[in-house]
């Protein structure tokens, strides 16, 4: 009988380290791919993650800019685009993408065959969005930066936009042609593109979960 016992005993332990074994490499496959699927995607893979590289790579070639020609405001100018940047790399992070990768503009895709010069075409009526001279109902206007796409700056504030291109003061209306939002804002900052939406702005014309506008009309109105 103790014989026996001392048999079932072995076998018993023999079980149970062949049964921890089996769960330990399961675990290991399960972690492995659960790694494996949570892989940073770069910009080429993700859409969210393209418009985040271009947000980054638009300023970072605005402060390029700033060092390349100083004025007595630049340390200011550099100093929050840095932040800006610092929170683009967070955004990044929390949704999946390689951190710090950078892109800039209409570089990051292909310019849209739908864009060449048309008429200046209005939203409907009675689209979502818009500040300043009546947003989605404001007037169309003179058709400017065609074939850009437009992402946003990741700055706060009042809706507002930022260019290259137009001083300080000039509306520009920003049509999302994927869903018919617009949005008139006015520039109030210099940036690395035609025209760059803070997030206020970007909020009011994006499609959810999206970074980037891809067929964007965006107009001159004042």
């Amino acid at each position: 009988m103790s014989r026996r016992r001392r048999l079932s005993t072995k076998k018993k332990v023999a079980l149970l380290v062949t049964a921890a074994a089996v769960a330990g490499g399961g675990a290991f496959a399960m972690a492995a791919t659960s790694n494996a699927a949570q892989s940073p995607q770069t910009a080429a893979q993700s859409s969210v993650c393209q418009g985040l590289a271009t947000a980054l790579g638009n300023n970072q070639k605005f402060i390029d800019g700033q060092k390349a020609g100083p004025d007595a405001q630049s340390a200011a100018r550099i100093a929050n685009r840095e932040a800006v940047i610092a929170q683009i790399k967070v955004q990044q992070e929390a949704s999946g993408c390689v951190v710090g990768e950078s892109a800039q503009g209409s570089q990051a895709t292909a310019p849209q065959p739908s864009q060449p010069s048309q008429p200046a075409q209005s939203a409907p009526a009675d689209n979502a969005g818009g500040t300043g001279d009546g947003g989605g109902a404001a007037a169309s206007g003179q058709q400017v930066c065609n074939g850009s796409t437009v992402t946003l700056s990741g700055e706060g504030g009042a809706p507002a936009a930022s260019s290259n291109q137009f001083p300080a003061g000039t509306k520009l209306k920003v049509t999302n042609l994927d869903n018919n939002k617009s949005t008139t804002v006015e520039v109030t900052s210099v940036s690395g593109s035609c025209a760059l939406l803070n997030n206020a702005a970007f909020e009011q014309v994006r499609e959810p979960g999206k970074f980037l506008i891809r067929r964007a009309l965006i107009e001159k109105v004042g």
